[in-house]
């Protein structure tokens, strides 16, 4: 992938879990890099470490987590404190999908994410624009 000049931010995406789905996330991917951000792309089946361990070497900024098989309470559970235990307590954690395989109302899944430590949680109909703004409100960057 190309890495825009002016770079903004480091961000460490991928898939966690036994998930395939990999279509979303390079959508996002491309978009992120088009808007002057640097990623670092971990594809599929990512374990918790491998975000931590690549978050960590790449001295990332934020990361972004996708989940579309429904297991995101199970697979993305804990994400946060291994953070903080990896030194990496002020990175931001973002994560979008399929988050659950029940039928529960948007507001309680978020709010169960949020507890997690995710600081934004996205509904798989999430478009990468809102991802953007989101990311350069929270770091602050002037589009």
């Amino acid at each position: 992938m190309e890495i825009s000049k002016n770079v903004k931010r480091t961000l460490v995406t991928g898939v966690i879990g036994e998930d395939v789905h990999i279509v979303g996330i390079r959508l996002l991917e491309h978009a992120l890099i088009d808007a002057g951000f640097k990623v670092v792309s971990l594809g599929i089946h990512n374990s918790q470490e491998d975000f931590v361990n690549a978050a960590k070497e790449t001295n990332a900024d934020a990361i972004l987590v996708s989940s579309l098989t429904g297991h995101a309470k199970i697979v993305a559970s804990g994400l946060k404190g291994k953070c903080v235990e990896a030194g990496l307590k002020d990175v931001r954690l973002y994560i979008g999908g399929m988050l659950t395989v029940d039928d529960s109302k948007w507001e309680e899944i978020e709010k169960i994410f949020i507890e997690f430590g995710f600081d934004r949680v996205y509904p798989p109909s999430t478009l990468p624009g809102q991802v953007i703004y989101n990311l350069e409100m929270d770091f602050k960057i002037k589009g």
